[in-house]
């Protein structure tokens, strides 16, 4: 299984090329699928979410298709996912996109759809494959997900977990001394990351790819 996770997508050339690297493929060879769901249910200003549009547009890839598992029939979703090369998830609320994950049927089928395609995740997407949501990081760290009592398991695609937007503005507690704080109550390895850091993994060999900051807490030998 190859995966890109990340806090906000191809946010530079070395995170760029690391999905390139994923795929085998040349840009302009290579079909994306954008799967928006995780951002329905996010209020206010959508910058972030044209943002992460624009930055894949710069890649010059064959084609940018745009399927929402909430919104239409698996008879529309599941033959743009099986034609495509690259599954992007973009971020949102994480609650909302693996219940939709679970209700579409996707999280069952799609272990098979990645033994040929890459998941890249964006912030919500890439914490989707964590082995659970981690609700109190989530309600601690992010201050998100608040009216949550309880936890709900991932794609377990990882034995760790990814913790996005490290040191951002937008999530004030999102920072190193919070983080190692709660994970003393957490037994498993913990990666947190910039929007300019990705974990690139191959069937779970982890490559960290940064042109910012990152670190990890809990560390297993």
């Amino acid at each position: 299984m190859k995966l890109l996770l990340t806090s906000s997508g191809l946010t530079n050339n070395s995170i760029a090329n690391a999905l390139f690297e994923l795929t085998g493929k040349k840009p302009e060879d290579t079909i994306v699928v954008f799967i928006p769901t995780a951002s329905n249910v996010e209020s206010g200003d959508k910058d972030w979410f044209i943002t992460d549009l624009i930055n894949l547009k710069k890649q010059n890839f064959k084609s940018i298709e745009i399927t929402d598992i909430s919104a239409v029939d698996e008879k529309i979703w599941k033959p743009s996912l099986e034609r495509a090369d690259v599954l992007f998830f973009e971020g949102g609320n994480t609650y909302h996109l693996m219940r939709w994950l679970n209700k579409s049927g996707l999280s069952k089928i799609l272990p098979d759809l990645l033994k040929d395609k890459v998941y890249v995740g964006v912030s919500a997407g890439s914490m989707v494959t964590n082995p659970d949501l981690a609700l109190k990081l989530s309600q601690v760290i992010y201050e998100e997900d608040m009216l949550e009592t309880e936890e709900l398991k991932g794609l377990n695609f990882v034995d760790f977990y990814f913790l996005p937007h490290l040191n951002s503005e937008w999530f004030k507690k999102m920072r190193r001394e919070n983080i190692e704080q709660v994970g003393q109550e957490i037994n498993k390895t913990i990666y947190a990351l910039d929007d300019d850091s990705a974990l690139k993994i191959i069937d779970g060999k982890i490559e960290v790819i940064t042109e910012g900051e990152w670190f990890v807490i809990n560390e297993k030998e």
